[in-house]
């Protein structure tokens, strides 16, 4: 299908709770489609459907050689201490901040036929899921970060050319 243009932080899109994918709906596949391309790009992890402008609740993934999607995810399970991970964005293009984040996570939602997908994992995987579910509830990393983090982030995103 397509790879779409990222949205960039800035964009109200980004900060907007996504509605839930109704199965079968016109057009889903094409959507999970156009995730799936664009995810595929070299040194992407995750693509969730509001960065290229859609308000469904979807995302695609790209960790470790493991590529796909899911629909309508609720994260279901965390476990272990949050710990600060380097995390960037490309929604936030070209920075990274300590970003804290659960060792172990697990999401559930469905495929574009309606049948259970469970997805779980640590590390990079775990990152990921936590990352673009929070996409999908309308918050952008940088508004996770503590608060002097958050401030110093803020302070270059607004200094960035693709910012203004």
């Amino acid at each position: 299908m397509t790879v779409r243009p990222i949205r960039l932080f800035g964009d109200p899109i980004l900060r907007s709770a996504t509605d839930p994918v109704r199965v079968g709906a016109p057009g889903i596949r094409d959507l999970v489609d156009d995730l799936m391309d664009t995810v595929r790009e070299p040194g992407r992890a995750g693509v969730a459907a509001n960065q290229i402008g859609v308000g469904l609740r979807a995302f695609s993934y790209n960790v470790d050689g493991e590529v796909g999607y899911i629909i309508n995810p609720e994260i279901v399970e965390v476990r272990g201490d949050r710990e600060l991970i380097d995390e960037g964005c490309l929604s936030v293009p070209g920075l990274a901040y300590p970003t804290p984040r659960y060792p172990y996570a697990k999401v559930r939602g469905v495929d574009v036929d309606g049948n259970e997908v469970v997805l779980e994992g640590e590390g990079l995987m775990a990152q990921a899921l936590q990352h673009e579910t929070d996409h999908l509830d309308g918050t952008v990393y940088v508004m996770t970060l503590e608060p002097a983090t958050r401030r110093e982030a803020l302070r270059a995103i607004r200094e960035q050319d693709w910012f203004h």
